[in-house]
């Protein structure tokens, strides 16, 4: 069977992003393909890694063109489970001016959030150095526990454990149960991407505070703390850097942004074939930097699969 460098677990959707409005002043919308892990896959094939994907999409023309856009990407979709029963999960994304964004779902349920834990591929995550996944797959069963089984596996197969919270508050029951879940994640991981704004939605403490938190009580070995606009601050027990976003990047939608800087950042550190630990300040700045500037550029485009840069075009940048 084929060897990938990274399998992802999560939810596949479509996003709605708002591109004018009509003569009521209701919002004119585009589809985009979207979810987390999808992104985060299409940022690692754009930069050589190989992917595959497992997940659940209704058998609807939604369902239908995500699968033929995620293997346009370059990305494996032969786990992703084809079911009539249910329609694929639609997002609803609002933008203020700078393109910051809000999301309403269409999730009652949604395809993603009905995968059974004995439809997960489990040859695909017995052969890739990386697993990743997001607590969006763990607000509903029975996708949380065939989640829950996949990290189980992932662990036992010597993979390595990505995790990104993703947080999406409407999509849980309540902040606790939220919390809970995305400590639960925390705990599995080796590698985590997490926002200073769920830093402080867990733990009400500075972004450089919960990576050591993660480092010293979580067992991470790898953190990145990202920042928005301003950045990130990525961490090691070893290491430490906080990076800035590129100047003079003006952008129209952040929808993907921080998964497009997850799986580029992925895509840097598998290229070293390196041990988290064993990181010098100078990689992990390396690793920053290209993230960074690829989910900066990012958010020129909207969308989240089709607004990845090429490798060319982030690296033209990095050198300004």
């Amino acid at each position: 069977m084929k060897k990938y460098d990274v399998t992802a677990l999560g939810e596949l959707l479509i996003d709605f992003s708002p591109y004018s409005s009509n003569e009521a002043g209701y919002p004119v919308l585009s589809a985009n393909p979207g979810g987390a892990p999808g992104n985060f896959l299409a940022a690692l094939s754009k930069y050589g890694c190989s992917t595959a994907m497992i997940g659940k999409v209704g058998d609807d023309m939604f369902g239908r063109k995500l699968i033929q856009t995620l293997a346009g990407a370059g990305v494996d979709t032969c786990g992703v489970v084809v079911d009539p029963m249910y329609f694929t999960t639609l997002a609803f994304v609002s933008l203020d001016a700078d393109g910051n964004r809000d999301f309403s779902f269409a999730r009652k349920p949604g395809a993603d959030t009905c995968l059974k834990p004995e439809e997960i591929d489990e040859a695909l995550i017995s052969h890739s150095r990386v697993f990743h996944f997001g607590t969006l797959s763990l607000t509903d069963e029975p996708a949380a526990s065939a989640t829950r089984r996949a990290i189980e596996f992932a662990k036992a197969a010597g993979a390595v454990i990505s995790c990104d919270p993703n947080l999406r508050k409407p999509l849980w029951k309540s902040e606790r149960a939220a919390i809970e879940a995305i400590e639960w994640s925390l705990s599995q991981a080796d590698i985590v991407k997490i926002s200073d704004e769920e830093i402080d939605f867990l733990w009400h403490v500075t972004p450089e505070q919960g990576a050591q938190k993660l480092l010293d009580e979580y067992g991470v070995s790898l953190v990145y703390a990202t920042l928005g606009p301003k950045g990130c601050y990525a961490a090691t027990k070893h290491a430490a850097v906080n990076v800035l976003s590129p100047s003079g990047i003006r952008p129209i939608d952040t929808t993907g942004a921080g998964d497009i800087f997850g799986g580029s950042a992925m895509s840097r550190f598998l290229s070293l074939e390196k041990a988290p630990k064993a990181l010098t300040q100078e990689e992990l700045r390396q690793i920053v930097r290209f993230a960074c500037t690829a989910a900066s550029l990012s958010t020129q485009k909207h969308g989240g699969i089709a607004s990845v840069p090429e490798k060319e075009e982030v690296l033209r940048r990095m050198a300004v």
